[in-house]
């Protein structure tokens, strides 16, 4: 297996050294679990290569104030339902300062809600758009906007242009 970005090495890392399995992602039970069957990225990165299904990271923090906020987001019928057809991974950046600063394109600001590819590519398509400077800020209010990230996520899958990138490094 031939590895063309370091997001993709970081994804097998994760995967083999993480710690040991766990059945859901630390925390989850605040982000509407087991409705929602959250993954850490011990169970979550496996999952993803062997389903072939994008993987939506949410990285949260205990202390934050919009983190809160944005739990009830995923307590919407509509976000459950979708979370069935991606893979759904939970970060506590603070406990996991490795994945944290992995997947930071633009920042290790929290909430981030980040679209990654099986092979571990970050989906630039799939981006909010409420705050250019911050754009894996979702709407923490309402469940619209993730919503129709996570279906578009589920519709296309690893994307024509994500695989031309990779096949040109």
């Amino acid at each position: 297996m031939r590895f063309s970005s370091p997001l993709a090495a970081f994804f097998l890392f994760a995967a083999i050294c993480t710690g040991p399995a766990l059945a859901t992602a630390p925390g989850a039970e605040n982000w509407n679990a087991p409705a929602i069957s959250w993954h850490s990225l011990k169970t979550g990165v496996p999952e993803a290569t062997r389903t072939g299904k994008t993987v939506m990271m949410v990285f949260q923090a205990p202390w934050c104030t919009a983190c809160a906020k944005f739990r009830s987001v995923f307590k919407d019928e509509r976000i459950v339902a979708a979370s069935k057809d991606v893979v759904m991974i939970l970060v506590d950046a603070d406990a996991d300062k490795v994945a944290n600063g992995a997947f930071a394109p633009d920042g290790t600001y929290v909430p981030r809600t980040i679209f990654v590819t099986p092979d571990g590519d970050v989906r630039a398509d799939l981006v909010g758009k409420s705050d250019p400077k911050h754009p894996h800020t979702i709407d923490i209010e309402q469940p619209d906007e993730l919503l129709a990230l996570m279906q578009r996520a589920a519709q296309s899958g690893s994307t024509p242009e994500a695989s031309d990138q990779r096949a040109s490094n």
